[in-house]
C-alpha cells in the first residue's frame, strides 16, 4: 500500500502581495517541493473573515492561485450582488489558506473543495458559506485517497485555527450535516434528483399548476438529504436558472427540530427564495404568508409530507395541508411514508391520497427511493426490525458484526449503556427515547425542575424539552444538545433525525401476546394518535394501534450502529431476550 504524503498548508494574508511574497520565500527555501505543489499543481483554498468569533468562508479550487486570487480581488469585487467579495477584500482580517498535495488532480480538488464546504458549513462558528454550490465527482483515479488525505488535510488545518476546524466527530455529529446539500449522492439519489428536475422544468415549460411529484421512502433512505440537495440546486444551479428566475422556491416541514435545521442551512448558505418569504417554513404559516402576501408560490418541497394535516385546527383553517399547497403552487414535490404518520389529523382517510399517488404514477411522477442508508446493518438484521413493526413477530436474531442489537433488563441498565456509548462520540451522538405512554405536556419554557418524567418502577427520568440548556445550544436541534443525555426524547424530537445508538424503552402500550406483538392504546399518553378522529359525514374512527406501531417504527429506526432496547411488558422483554441471545 502506497503511503499518502502530508498535505501542505499555508496561512497567508488574502492579497496577491502575501502570494507572491510566499512564492518568492519557497523558492529560496530548499524543499522545492512546497513550492511546487503549491504553485504548479491545482489547489484548494479556503478564504475567511473572523468577527467576533464568527467566520464567513469561502472555499474554491485551483490550477493557478494567483491569478485567481487576482480575480477575486479585482473583478469579482466590482460584480452586482457579491458584498461577500468586497468585504473579504476590504476586511483587515480576512486570511487564506492554500492547500496542496503531490496527488491532486482536477477531480481531487473538486471533491476536497466540496467537502470542505460540507464540513465548514456544519461548523457552529460559521456564519456563512459564500460558495454558490457544490460540485461532486465520479470515480477517477485517487478517488480512493480522498478520505485520507482530506482528513489529513483538516488535522492541519485544525493545527492553525481550533475555532473553524473543530475536531472531526463533532462536525459529523451535527444535524446540519446530515442534512446538508454538498453530500455526495448516490446513484439511486442522482438518479432521482435529475428525474424530479426533469419534471419540474417540463411542468413550468408547460405553464402547469398544481403539479404533484411524489417521492417515496422509508426511514434512513437519505430522503432529506436529497431534498436539501434539491433544493440548493434550484436556487444555485446556472443549467436550470430558468425555474428559479421565474419561480419562487420554498421547503415546508411540519416538524419544529427539522425546521431548525432547514433555517440553519438557509442562513448559512444565504438561501433566497426569491420573494418576500424566506425559503424554509412550517406549512401553516407558509399557506398564511402566501394569503397574506397575495402571492402564488412556483415550486415548493415538502420534507416528512406525512406529517402534513388532513384536518383543520385552531392554528390551521383549511381541510387539507396538501390539497392548500397544490392550489397555490405550479409544482409540490412532497416526500412521503405512510410509516411515519404520528398523528390522527395526518392520516388521509378517504381515497384521496390514493388518488394522487396513482395519478402521479401515470404521470410518471412517482419515484421510490430502495435503499437503506441510515442502518449500517445486513439485510437480515434489517429485516428483523421490520418484522417486529410490519408483522408484530419477534424472530431469531443472527449476530450482525456490523449492527449492535441488544436488550435490556432494566431501564437503569439501558440508560448506563446509553451514556457509555455517548461518552465517545466518535462515531455519533446517543439518546435515550420512549414510546409516549407516560404524561408530558409541553411548557412554554423550560422550568428549574423538570415536571414531566418516564418512571418505570424506582427508576426515571425527564422527559425531553424540560432540561435547561447553554444558550449557544439554543439554535441546536434536541439531539444536539448535550443536556440531552440525561432526557427521554420522542418521536417529536428525533423523527428524521440519525444517532449513533439509539435506546428505545418501550412501554407498556407495546405489548406480546400468544407470539404477536400487540397495541394497548388504554396504555399510551399520546392523544393524538390513540383518540378518535371524525370524519366528515360525522363517524368516529380510531386509528390508535395504526398509529402506536408508526410510533414504534420511528423509534426503532434512528440508530446507525446500534440498537438497545428495555420493554416493560415482561412477555416482550423475555421474548426479545429469547431473540437477540
Amino acid at each position: 500500500m502506497v503511503k499518502i504524503q502530508s498535505p501542505i498548508v499555508r496561512e497567508i494574508d488574502y492579497t496577491s502581495n502575501s502570494l507572491v511574497k510566499l512564492k518568492n520565500q519557497l523558492s529560496l527555501n530548499e524543499n522545492k517541493n512546497d513550492l511546487k505543489f503549491l504553485f504548479d499543481y491545482p489547489v484548494v483554498y479556503i478564504v475567511n473573515d473572523e468577527k467576533k468569533n464568527q467566520f464567513s468562508v469561502y472555499i474554491g479550487e485551483t490550477t493557478d492561485i494567483i491569478r485567481r486570487t487576482s480575480q477575486h480581488l479585482i473583478d469579482d469585487v466590482k460584480k452586482e450582488n457579491r458584498d461577500d467579495w468586497r468585504d473579504f477584500a476590504t476586511s483587515s482580517t480576512t486570511k487564506m489558506f492554500v492547500i496542496g498535495h503531490n496527488h491532486f488532480n482536477k477531480s481531487l480538488t473538486l471533491d476536497i473543495e466540496n467537502r470542505l464546504m460540507l464540513y465548514l458549513s456544519s461548523v457552529d462558528n460559521v456564519t456563512r458559506v459564500q460558495n454558490r454550490r457544490g460540485n461532486p465527482q465520479n470515480e477517477y483515479y485517487t478517488s480512493n485517497e480522498l478520505d485520507s488525505i482530506f482528513s489529513k488535510i483538516w488535522r492541519l488545518l485544525r493545527k492553525s485555527n481550533k475555532h473553524l476546524f473543530p475536531v472531526e466527530s463533532i462536525v459529523r455529529n451535527s444535524a446540519i450535516f446530515k442534512a446538508s446539500p454538498f453530500h455526495k449522492l448516490t446513484e439511486e439519489q442522482i438518479e432521482a434528483k435529475n428525474t424530479i428536475i426533469n419534471k419540474i422544468s417540463a411542468s413550468i415549460s408547460k405553464n402547469q399548476d398544481g403539479t404533484l411529484i411524489l417521492v417515496k421512502g422509508e426511514a434512513g433512505a437519505g430522503k432529506t438529504v436529497l431534498m436539501s440537495s434539491l433544493v440548493d440546486d434550484l436556487l444555485n444551479s446556472d443549467d436550470i436558472s430558468f425555474i428559479k428566475d421565474n419561480n419562487f422556491i420554498n421547503i415546508v416541514v411540519n416538524n419544529d427540530h427539522q425546521l431548525k435545521v432547514y433555517k440553519e442551512i438557509e442562513r448559512k448558505l444565504d438561501w433566497n427564495s426569491g420573494s418576500s418569504l424566506e425559503v424554509a417554513n412550517k406549512p401553516t404559516q407558509f399557506l398564511n404568508a402566501l394569503k397574506k402576501n397575495a402571492i402564488k408560490a412556483g415550486v415548493v418541497i415538502v420534507d416528512e409530507g406525512h406529517l402534513l394535516l388532513t384536518a383543520k385546527n385552531q392554528s390551521y383553517l383549511g381541510g387539507n395541508h396538501l390539497k392548500d399547497l397544490l392550489a397555490q403552487s405550479k409544482v409540490v414535490v412532497l416526500v412521503y411514508d405512510d410509516k411515519q404518520i404520528m398523528n390522527k389529523s395526518q392520516i388521509w382517510t378517504d381515497n384521496s391520497f390514493l388518488e394522487l399517488e396513482h395519478e402521479a404514477n401515470l404521470e410518471g411522477n412517482l419515484i421510490e427511493l430502495r435503499n437503506q442508508m441510515r442502518i449500517s446493518a445486513n439485510s437480515e438484521t434489517i429485516d428483523w426490525i421490520h418484522s417486529i413493526i410490519d408483522e408484530g413477530e419477534i424472530k431469531k436474531l443472527k449476530k450482525d458484526a456490523q449492527y449492535d442489537i441488544k436488550s435490556f433488563d432494566s431501564p437503569l441498565e439501558l440508560q448506563n449503556a446509553i451514556k457509555s456509548k455517548n461518552a465517545n462520540q466518535k462515531l455519533g451522538i446517543s439518546r435515550l427515547v420512549a414510546t409516549y405512554d407516560w404524561p408530558y405536556v409541553r411548557e412554554n419554557k423550560k422550568q428549574a425542575t423538570p415536571k414531566w418524567f418516564v418512571e418505570i418502577g424506582n427508576w426515571k427520568a425527564p422527559w425531553n424539552l424540560q432540561l435547561e440548556s447553554e444558550k449557544e445550544f439554543d439554535k441546536l436541534s434536541w439531539i444536539e444538545q448535550p443536556q440531552t443525555i440525561n432526557e427521554i426524547g420522542s418521536t417529536f424530537t428525533v423523527q428524521g433525525f440519525d444517532l449513533n445508538y439509539v435506546g428505545v424503552i418501550i412501554g407498556p402500550s407495546v405489548k406480546y401476546r400468544n407470539g404477536k406483538i400487540i397495541y394497548d392504546i388504554s396504555e399510551s399518553k399520546n392523544k393524538g394518535a390513540v383518540q378518535n378522529r371524525k370524519l366528515a359525514n360525522g363517524e368516529k374512527v380510531n386509528y390508535g394501534e395504526r398509529l402506536l406501531r408508526n410510533e414504534l417504527n420511528v423509534l426503532l429506526t434512528r440508530g446507525v450502529n446500534g440498537l438497545y432496547i428495555y420493554a416493560v411488558d415482561e412477555e416482550l422483554r423475555e421474548a426479545l431476550k429469547k431473540a437477540i441471545k
